[in-house]
């Protein structure tokens, strides 16, 4: 039973410059042809996956990109494609230049009830070094709309060690986000990730990696963000109590989900597969239900394949990680104790707040 769902629009008015994920401009795409072919994939894949779906997220790309008669087509169509009385959360990726509140409306009006606007920053420089195209009071303006709304849970999105952001810089922005009281707050570190502009230019040297700045700019958000009452429930997020994202828990927990949409990833049985990343391929098969011809990538995710997923994943939550699940590496445990990086509780492990600033190479030692 697959009881999570994501769902991919790979739409962007505008690319930035550090994003890996798959997306385009519109281009010559027809944005209905691609609704119509990601609630095709999701009919064709409920006929052989038993689908309980407790738990969606939308992706992207921008979807909030589409234009409003698309979104209200593809919101209301998945509503008629599962069975919206056992949702417990919808979520919506938003960007702030691309809704306004009759887009919210509509949203709203469709079971969503989790928006994540990604602001990354509130100075106009960062903003301009990432390549957002909205100035810091365009994102107030959207998140008030957004809040006019009363969704159940909104979520910003920031970022920090951007070329160029200073400690007081950051700071700044976290102080501003605060004063905006969302039930949710994402602090992302920025990675240069493979196929991407910063990618290059950290290569030519433009750019440059500092792990001690980053440690400083990660421990203000840790020091700013709990003292003003949020949960630090994962490395990178933050929740008022009763707002923790149940979506992307799942996917630290380990639990199986299917991935619609073209360049979508999904782990259902122990299989992992990702749909092509080709948005005119992914329309023209789903047209001719062709479902074998999206899915790339395949693998089997065996035993010491999830125990190593579960390790890194699970162990950047607060609740950590089971003493079980480490196995032959039980005995490695007493070492990052010794060396405060972890402690116990129960029959489980976890991070402290040490722990946190070198997390991947805490579960690196661990494997």
């Amino acid at each position: 039973m697959v009881k999570h769902l994501y769902i991919h629009v790979p739409f962007c008015h505008r690319i930035c410059p550090y994003c890996s994920f798959y997306k385009h401009t519109f281009g010559n795409i027809n944005q209905s042809e691609l609704v119509d072919s990601v609630l095709n994939e999701i009919s064709i894949r409920a006929q052989n996956l038993e689908l309980h779906i407790e738990t969606i997220y939308l992706g992207g790309g921008t979807p909030t990109a589409l234009s409003p008669k698309n979104l209200e087509t593809l919101l209301t169509g998945i509503n008629k494609k599962i069975n919206p009385s056992n949702l417990i959360e919808w979520v919506i990726e938003a960007n702030p230049s691309t809704f306004d509140l009759d887009k919210a409306k509509i949203i709203k009006n469709n079971s969503v009830t989790r928006v994540s606007l990604g602001i990354q920053s509130w100075n106009l420089s960062t903003l301009k070094t990432l390549g957002r195209d909205h100035a810091p009071d365009e994102a107030e303006e959207s998140f008030e709309i957004l809040r006019s709304c009363n969704f159940k849970s909104l979520n910003i999105d920031l970022m920090f060690s951007v070329p160029g952001q200073s400690l007081e810089t950051w700071i700044n922005d976290l102080h501003r986000t605060i004063k905006m009281k969302p039930d949710h707050i994402s602090a992302y570190n920025l990675n240069y990730e493979e196929d991407t502009e910063y990618f290059e230019k950290l290569k030519n040297g433009e750019f440059n990696e500092n792990p001690e700045k980053d440690g400083k700019l990660f421990k203000s958000a840790m020091e700013a963000l709990r003292g003003s009452g949020y949960e630090h429930y994962e490395i990178s997020n933050y929740a008022l109590p009763g707002h923790q994202s149940e979506h992307n828990k799942a996917y630290w927990s380990g639990a199986d989900y299917l991935g619609i949409g073209p360049g979508a990833f999904s782990t259902v049985h122990g299989k992992r597969w990702r749909n092509v990343a080709d948005t005119n391929k992914y329309i023209e098969s789903l047209k001719l239900n062709e479902l074998d011809k999206i899915e790339t990538e395949r693998e089997i995710i065996n035993a010491s394949s999830f125990r190593t997923e579960r390790i890194a994943l699970e162990l950047r939550t607060s609740r950590g990680i089971s003493f079980d699940t480490l196995g032959k590496t039980k005995n490695r445990v007493e070492d990052l104790e010794t060396e405060g990086l972890i402690s116990r509780y129960e029959n489980r492990i976890k991070l402290t707040d040490k722990g946190k600033m070198v997390a991947d190479s805490v579960a690196a030692h661990l494997l």
